[in-house]
């Protein structure tokens, strides 16, 4: 799909950009890029069960990137695809019958039990058609997003708008995957853009005015670019055999004159020209110029531009190569997506009712369940996601209540915006069981404490200090709870706690005899001889060297 190898080549004058760039702005979107971006994460089920509800994971990836835009105070404006240029018809039927043969392959993988090898062939199978767009306008109407379906070429549409001010409907940008609109002239486009809005910018303006890598276009107009993309190869004429990107760039630098190139290439016994080439060349060059495109003013078809003489002689008068006439109320009823393009009749609205819960994300409803409820204001819009505590049910009750109500229009749109929200990893919920400490024994004998005085034990006023240098140690009975102690043990005589006592076992608690407190006294008052000894004694020290 494309100039082959032309964003490669054109690198140089590709740089990275944000979306949020475009702020205030009207951008368009190529939408069958989006499209066939979205169907890669249903392949499967658009082959096997196109009416299931996983085959529309595409809408939920399509809205998330509309919603982006106008988080970031973008104005999108959607241009779908509409009939087949008659100058593309082999290249249309030549990519059918891959579809074709790698659908037939897909099943046959499938059946081997080989997934991989078949989700593959699925991509490589999947086709975007009017029903699909069809359903997705629909999903646009209710969320207030513009759109426009073109007669024919997406790619000429958006270019056509790109002309126009703002006011007259005109865009700034084009978010495509379609390195065509470079060849069609369009001023601004953003390739790959992701799901966080960052992507690749090309200006044509900057291009023209700009050397870069060897590669100077300085010398070049909006034609003579066109005729380098034509010579490349394109998806209305195939390139020369041998001819490439970079030769083509090569002949049109050199000769800078379209006819010229062609007469070298004609008598070159290098290369092998079609007899019909010279003539195909020129119609494809009137085609990415005077494309027939939809004007929305004039609610009628027009050309790209306006349509010299030179093409008319090239054409023969066979105006139908830029794309056949229609009828005013024909090209309307295309454009405001009431009309297939490509059987010319109207959709069936009643042969399967589209309710726009079936569209909702459920990814969006997982990181709902990790962030509670959220609401996240767009441009136009207001999408509520419920509340982690409801059930899943409840959930989508809320949903179809948001969306039937007619007062809050944005909140119609519950669309696949849980993947704009930062995504946060979460384990499972599980029962929450209120869980006791262990009784872990806390028996560290280096450790000063107080003891607890909700279990019926009174500290004593002189704590005791440990005294690391005393061979018997003093610890803190906290394994003894009045329960192992008695209620008549847990003081002695003396009013001292159970809790301070020497290391006993639970059995030789009940007989301490009556003398402890005593011994106990001693104790302490050694200790506090021997701490006013040693202060005496650094005490005499520090005079010592103050004589000094």
């Amino acid at each position: 799909m494309g100039i082959p190898n032309l964003l490669r080549f054109m690198k140089p004058f590709i740089e990275p950009v944000h979306i949020k760039k475009y702020a205030g702005q009207r951008v368009g979107i190529d939408a069958y890029s989006w499209l066939h971006k979205g169907a890669y994460s249903c392949s499967m089920e658009l082959c096997m069960s196109p009416r299931s509800a996983g085959a529309r994971r595409y809408i939920s990836y399509f809205m998330h990137h509309v919603n982006l835009l106008r988080h970031h105070k973008v104005v999108p404006v959607v241009v779908f695809d509409g009939g087949s240029m008659p100058c593309k018809s082999a290249t249309d039927e030549d990519r059918h019958k891959k579809r074709e043969l790698s659908l037939v392959l897909g099943k046959e993988k499938l059946k081997q039990g080989n997934t991989a090898a078949a989700i593959d062939l699925f991509r490589k199978a999947v086709q975007i058609t009017p029903s699909m767009a069809y359903q997705l306008i629909q999903i646009l109407k209710t969320e207030n997003v513009e759109f426009v379906v073109a007669p024919y070429e997406a790619d000429a549409q958006l270019a056509y708008l790109a002309t126009l001010d703002a006011d007259q409907g005109g865009i700034a940008a084009v978010i495509t995957e379609d390195s065509d609109l470079i060849a069609y002239g369009c001023t601004a486009i953003i390739f790959k853009m992701d799901r966080f809005g960052n992507g690749e910018e090309f200006i044509m303006e900057k291009t023209l005015e700009t050397v870069k890598d060897g590669l100077c276009f300085q010398d070049f107009d909006q034609n003579l670019f066109t005729g380098m993309c034509i010579l490349a190869g394109c998806d209305f004429l195939p390139s020369v055999p041998g001819i490439g990107t970079k030769r083509a760039y090569s002949l049109i630098s050199k000769h800078k004159n379209i006819d010229l190139v062609l007469s070298t290439l004609k008598l070159d016994k290098r290369y092998s020209v079609p007899d019909d080439y010279i003539d195909s060349f020129w119609k494809t060059l009137a085609v990415f110029n005077h494309a027939r495109v939809y004007d929305v003013k004039s609610k009628s078809l027009k050309h790209l531009k306006p349509l010299e003489e030179r093409y008319l002689n090239y054409l023969a008068g066979d105006l139908d190569i830029l794309g056949p006439a229609l009828a005013p109320s024909m090209a309307k009823a295309i454009a405001e997506g009431r009309l297939n393009p490509v059987t010319m009749e109207t959709f069936d609205e009643f042969s399967r009712t589209i309710s726009l819960i079936e569209f909702i994300d459920t990814s969006a409803l997982n990181v709902a369940n990790q962030h509670g409820s959220q609401e996240i204001l767009t441009q136009e819009s207001s999408i509520t996601i419920c509340s982690s505590e409801e059930s899943r049910d409840d959930i989508t009750a809320c949903a179809v209540d948001e969306i039937s109500s007619g007062e809050q229009r944005g909140n119609k749109g519950v669309l696949a915006l849980g993947k704009f929200l930062p995504q946060k990893h979460s384990s499972p919920a599980v029962e929450c069981k209120e869980v006791k400490p262990k009784n872990t024994p806390d028996n560290n004998p280096f450790k000063k404490r107080k003891l607890p005085t909700d279990q019926g034990q009174v500290p004593d006023q002189n704590e005791l200090l440990i005294d690391l240098d005393e061979e018997e140690a003093v610890v803190l009975c906290s394994s003894l709870s009045r329960e192992s102690v008695g209620p008549a043990e847990s003081l002695d005589r003396n009013g001292v706690s159970a809790g301070l006592c020497w290391p006993l076992t639970q059995e030789s608690v009940a007989s301490i005899p009556n003398e402890r407190s005593s011994k106990r006294q001693s104790q302490q008052e050694a200790f506090r001889n021997k701490t006013n000894k040693n202060k005496d004694e650094r005490s005499g020290l520090l005079k010592f060297f103050m004589r000094l």
